[in-house]
């Protein structure tokens, strides 16, 4: 019986390789993968999924109009597997058009992405993920002390940590670290205190 699963971890923590992992993984034993990802998703060009170890394949783009369980209907069969990269920027409403797919058409759906964004704040996709998915895996990853990294903290060129801005900002090492929520919060208070904001 298929499965709704959602794999989510902090930056860094190998989330895009696993996804390309997988979708190798299935191919090597013959079956068909519909490897999909959000149109918002720019970074490293409109149709690819890269990881940070080098690996990277070609993506279908979704876009926040797109209807997925429409998109599946028309698609060449057979199909055995869908993969989605960065699902935390897919709607509501597309990640119950998953959920759709996995019950009426029994194929499983393998969702990679991040739960939370830089203010610990749930993504609308991530959040519908946690309320209806089978599985739900952490990815590990670690802050710079040792201790299991929760956060995506977001950073500015000069390293402090961004407590305002839009939800969605793309950005790789350079824009966000992975920190465990310790670590973040005594960093943006020692932020307040030397510009003397208690």
């Amino acid at each position: 019986m298929a499965k709704l699963y959602f794999k989510y971890g902090a930056m860094g923590s190998s989330k895009s390789a696993q996804a390309l992992i997988t979708k190798f993984n299935y191919e090597e034993q013959g079956m068909k993968v519909w490897l999909v990802k959000p149109s918002v998703d720019v970074r490293d060009g409109a149709e690819l999924v890269r990881s940070r170890i080098g690996l990277s394949q070609k993506a279908q783009i979704i876009t926040p109009e797109d209807n997925l369980y429409e998109l599946y209907k028309i698609k060449p069969k057979p199909l055995d597997v869908i993969i989605s990269d960065e699902c935390q920027f897919f709607t509501p409403e597309q990640i119950d058009q998953l959920r759709t797919l996995v019950d009426e058409e029994d194929i499983p759906v393998l969702c990679f992405g991040l739960r939370t964004d830089f203010l610990t704040h749930f993504f609308p996709g991530s959040r519908r993920l946690m309320e209806i998915a089978d599985s739900i895996t952490e990815i590990k990853t670690i802050c710079a002390c040792g201790k299991k990294a929760t956060v995506n903290a977001r950073i500015d060129g000069k390293g402090r940590i961004i407590t305002e801005g839009e939800q969605v900002f793309l950005g790789g090492n350079d824009s966000y670290v992975a920190m465990c929520y310790k670590c973040w919060k005594e960093k943006i208070a020692e932020q307040r205190k030397k510009r003397g904001n208690p």
